[in-house]
């Protein structure tokens, strides 16, 4: 079989890495913007090209004959690449513009979740000017201002944290106003997981739960990234999380993809990702996101026992609920190495050596490669995972890991560790007042 995969970020290299390990031993091929070394490695052939240039991927996967494809990143989705997959008779792993719009239209997502019931939505108000933005700011008191498009995670702003006060919300929410559509909602309090799932337009399976840590620094400060890491537990749910809180979320990822059905008329087959934060009155949706995190594929995707390669089949032709998708029962954890000065300035263009990982997995997101050397861009670096029976035994492989990567670059070291869960526990304790 030829699989295309489309990004070249360490959720792509994830991507290509559970590929690789089908024992139907598939041929490979990518397409991305920056060549990601890990990724080229894996592959038969790739193209360098960005991935919102539909004509020329398309071309490129129809002249190599692609049995099916996968979508990584965000952008190809918001323009529609599924679409002319499917138009072109190539099956796809990702949901066509119709459906992924979920993310890259926070204004309608929210809408959506409003006019349809769907559970979990926090009180908001979409502004498309400034009228009536401040008194609603006011009558909120706390709030995320967030941009309606694509940010990459780095748009959003939340009063306590990036904002001081109203006042400071207001005139951020004016700034983004004159690049589009903005959305003012109720800041939650809680503690943050993620759902993912496999969808096949019907049926969804399940990954275990993750926690991203978005902000650059230890302790959960500094600016908001990309992401720095990310943990799972062997036990599906995370430290701070019960049971019901899980079905709640899975209760409201199947009605979404079911809703989304009836009001578009079109399957959502791909990859769900459900943004959630766990408040005293049970789990909210902060944003659903139409293909896997980054970092959390790298927590979910090598522990997946299930060949990848079945699961790609079926998400594309709608047998997904004829397969045991199976995780295995591993807690993981997930530090990012970002460029000196990341996110605001970040240094680029430094050498980056990456020395023994021991039994940490390494995964290449924005470097390059020249004169067998690795070099720095102004994004996250790479990625190092460990993988054990305990979170924190799994801390310590990835610790050991990425100490072995030397350069002028910053890490997260509190990330999975004991004092930094314990924390999230008892925050989770006294919201829920036990």
């Amino acid at each position: 079989m030829k699989v295309l995969v489309i990004g070249g970020g360490g959720r792509e290299h994830a991507i290509a890495e559970a590929i690789a390990r089908s024992p139907k031993h598939p041929e490979i091929y990518a397409v991305m913007a920056k060549q990601n070394p890990g990724i080229a490695r894996l592959c038969k052939d790739f193209l360098l090209e960005k991935e919102t240039n539909i004509e020329w991927v398309v071309e490129y996967t129809t002249s190599n004959k692609i049995d099916v494809a996968i979508i990584g990143p965000e952008a190809p989705l918001s323009v529609g690449l599924s679409n002319s997959f499917e138009s072109a008779g190539i099956p796809v792993v990702g949901p066509k513009k119709e459906v992924a719009r979920i993310e890259f239209d926070k204004a309608w997502a929210r809408n959506f979740m409003r006019d349809n019931n769907i559970d979990g939505c926090p009180e908001y108000r979409v502004f498309s000017n400034d009228e009536g933005l401040k008194e609603f700011i006011e009558k909120l008191q706390d709030v995320a201002v967030k941009p309606a498009g694509l940010t990459g995670g780095k748009g959003v702003k939340i009063m306590g944290d990036q904002l001081a006060d109203t006042n400071e919300a207001y005139e951020y929410a004016k700034e983004m106003l004159e690049k589009g559509e903005v959305v003012i909602e109720e800041k939650l309090e809680g503690e943050e997981f993620t759902l993912q799932a496999f969808v096949d337009g019907e049926n969804l399976a399940f990954a275990p739960c993750v926690q991203d840590h978005k902000r650059a620094f230890e302790n959960d400060l500094g600016p908001n990234t990309g992401g720095m890491g990310s943990y799972s537990d062997a036990d599906v749910i995370l430290p701070f999380m019960l049971a019901d809180d899980l079905e709640i979320a899975k209760k409201i990822m199947k009605q979404t993809v079911k809703t989304l059905k009836d009001v578009t008329g079109v399957c959502y087959k791909g990859i769900l990702y459900g943004q959630f934060i766990l408040t005293k009155n049970g789990p909210k949706v902060i944003e659903f996101n139409a293909r896997f995190g980054d970092p959390e594929a790298m927590n979910v995707l090598p522990i997946l026992e299930t060949d990848m390669i079945d699961v790609i089949d079926a998400i594309a032709n709608g047998k997904l609920g004829s397969l045991d998708v199976k995780f295995a029962k591993k807690a993981t954890v997930c530090k990012y190495v970002v460029p000196a000065g990341y996110p605001d300035d970040p240094d680029a263009d430094k050498e980056i050596i990456f020395g023994d990982m021991g039994d940490a997995i390494l995964f290449y997101s924005s470097v390059y490669e020249m004169d067998g050397k690795i070099f720095t861009t102004r994004s996250r670096s790479a990625a190092v995972v460990g993988i054990a029976d305990t979170i924190k035994k799994a801390e310590r492989i990835a610790q050991e890991g990425i100490e072995n990567i030397i350069g002028d670059l910053h890490y997260r070291s509190d990330i999975g560790t004991e004092a930094l869960i314990k924390k999230k526990i008892n925050h989770m304790k006294e919201i829920r007042g036990y």
